[in-house]
């Protein structure tokens, strides 16, 4: 890789040289809304994938296909695949996928002619729209999603996408958040500087993976994708974090984050 900023090392805890035999989590977890949002983007991101498998399956029409925005209700989540009208003032569902009993079971809904969504779905594209326009990456494939932020304000997500199974990369990636109407950033967020993708976990005969552990630059806490790094990446294991100021983090396979001390 051509940037090295975000450095990650992955490796075993063992017990003769064990961080977390040497630090001590703070009983109650911290910053909340950070693991939310990281929680909330792994599910958009399951949701998102196995739906687009479900819609694939039916061997779509490519021009009704398109963009890909998902959203969750207390029904679940529901993802749609269409593109925006020439107008840009509707959003043109052409496909709708929605969950069932697991974020891996969705079925699918061919809407002919295509549905006209003037609503979430219409900020949300022209919401994402808007951070391409800005985002400058590096020349490899990438993921967004979008989930509402207070008061009825968009985030938007650019992701590093997994192009390799068993490689879950980490950094590169931004978060903006944008108006309610899709149409312009508020705040660019850097949540990691340069990409890192580590080899799969390599556990030698009689050990155990403890867990991970890479430090931020550009932050003094950690970020949403960390959340999201550690739910997704398997083996599943903790993720612990240095940062600047010289503190250290640690996210659960759950996502929690406790300080550690010594």
């Amino acid at each position: 890789m051509s940037k090295r900023l975000v450095t990650v090392s992955l490796f075993l805890f063992l017990a003769s040289i064990s961080l977390a035999g040497k630090m001590k989590p703070e009983p109650d977890p911290v910053m909340p809304d950070v693991t939310a949002r990281g929680r909330a983007l792994y599910e958009y991101d399951q949701a998102a994938w196995h739906a687009t498998d479900a819609v694939q399956a039916t061997h779509p029409l490519t021009q009704l296909v398109g963009r890909c925005i998902a959203r969750k209700s207390d029904a679940g989540w529901t993802v749609v695949f269409g593109h925006l009208n020439e107008r840009r003032d509707g959003f043109l569902v052409g496909y709708e996928a929605t969950q069932g009993a697991t974020l891996q079971d969705f079925t699918v809904n061919k809407l002919d002619p295509p549905r006209e969504d003037t609503s979430f779905y219409l900020a949300a594209a022209k919401a994402i729209d808007t951070a391409l326009q800005d985002f400058h990456g590096e020349k490899r494939p990438y993921n967004v999603a979008v989930l509402l932020a207070p008061p009825d304000q968009l985030y938007v997500y650019v992701i590093p996408a997994q192009t390799r199974s068993g490689i879950y990369p980490l950094g590169g990636d931004v978060r903006y958040l944008i108006t309610p109407d899709g149409g312009t950033i508020i705040e660019k967020r850097q949540l990691h500087e340069g990409i890192m993708e580590s080899n799969p976990i390599s556990i030698p005969k009689g050990s155990t993976a403890a867990g991970g552990y890479h430090t931020h630059i550009l932050s003094d806490v950690p970020e949403d994708m960390d959340v999201f790094y550690v739910l997704t990446r398997r083996p599943s294991i903790p993720e612990a974090i240095g940062t600047p100021n010289k503190k250290v983090y640690e996210i659960s396979v759950d996502g929690t984050i406790r300080e550690l001390k010594m």
